[in-house]
């Protein structure tokens, strides 16, 4: 997807909190912003890929500083209290079993910032309140279709802390016989799911984990392994998790591919991009 001219304060917004989350040298972020001012006082146009643009910015954070994953802990707070509500949230599918229920709840996922909650935030109605919303977009009869027509489909994680809420839609996708693969990040960028967070959240138990082969924001075809090609090639049924997937796969050719992107609208260039409202929860067929 290309930028809007609101991608431009978040690439700093994110380039500030990946500076701040990886030292403490302020001379040393006053250069690596200079760095990052001029680089997109070069490359911010019309044309200019987001996905790509925003893993060479934080490409940038990680080699001067020398932090090669700054959400480090970041990223095991939110898998940790996402774990914690796990029960809760099972409950709360027990009384409501549709595939629908559990779609939500993955999407409830990609809403809730784990790493900003903590154990006194009102989480349970913050998800109540959310499975009560309709989605905004929802092709839940083609994605069922889907499900029941393939024997194997291609799962595109994204954060930690929701990836313990994939795991519930992923059983229920293994009630209907499909073999799961799913992909993770290969290095560490953002709070994004690498391997090691992965397994720490159980995903193991529902498919083989691959990765992608790089550590970019979001999917960038042009930065995946050749192994992961032929992963992606093989299969024609992904589900995408998340913006950032959805950002990077609006870029590729997708027209032998039943896939389904599941996510939050959570920015005005997202939103707009897809003809919804900000903060619509979707489930649709690309």
């Amino acid at each position: 997807m290309k930028i809007s001219y609101e991608c431009g304060p978040c690439f700093l917004r994110q380039a500030r909190e990946a500076l701040d989350l990886s030292c403490d040298d302020d001379l040393l972020k006053i250069e690596i912003m200079n760095d990052i001012f001029d680089f997109l006082s070069d490359n911010f146009t019309r044309n200019t890929n987001s996905n790509k643009t925003g893993s060479i910015i934080h490409g940038m954070i990680k080699s001067k500083t020398g932090c090669e994953d700054p959400y480090y802990n970041e990223k095991i707070k939110g898998n940790e209290i996402a774990l914690s509500y796990l029960d809760d949230v099972k409950k709360i599918l027990k009384e409501n079993d549709t595939l629908e229920s559990y779609v939500k709840i993955a999407i409830i996922g990609n809403i809730l910032d784990f790493g900003a909650f903590t154990l006194d935030d009102d989480i349970d109605a913050i998800i109540n309140e959310s499975l009560k919303k309709d989605l905004a977009v929802k092709d839940i009869e083609e994605f069922e279709n889907s499900l029941k027509k393939h024997d194997k489909v291609l799962y595109l994680v994204d954060n930690t802390g929701e990836i313990v809420f994939d795991k519930l839609l992923m059983g229920k996708i293994k009630e209907y016989g499909v073999d799961i693969t799913i992909a993770v990040k290969s290095e560490p960028i953002l709070n994004d799911a690498c391997m090691k967070e992965a397994i720490e959240a159980g995903l193991d138990e529902f498919g083989q984990i691959v990765e992608i082969g790089a550590g970019t924001v979001g999917y960038v075809d042009s930065e995946i392994s050749d192994e992961f090609r032929e992963i992606f090639n093989s299969h024609e049924f992904i589900i995408s998790k998340g913006m950032g997937n959805y950002e990077g796969l609006t870029e590729t050719d997708l027209s032998n591919k039943d896939i389904y992107f599941l996510l939050c609208a959570k920015c005005n260039t997202i939103a707009r991009d897809i003809g919804v409202n900000l903060k619509d929860m979707l489930l649709f067929k690309k």
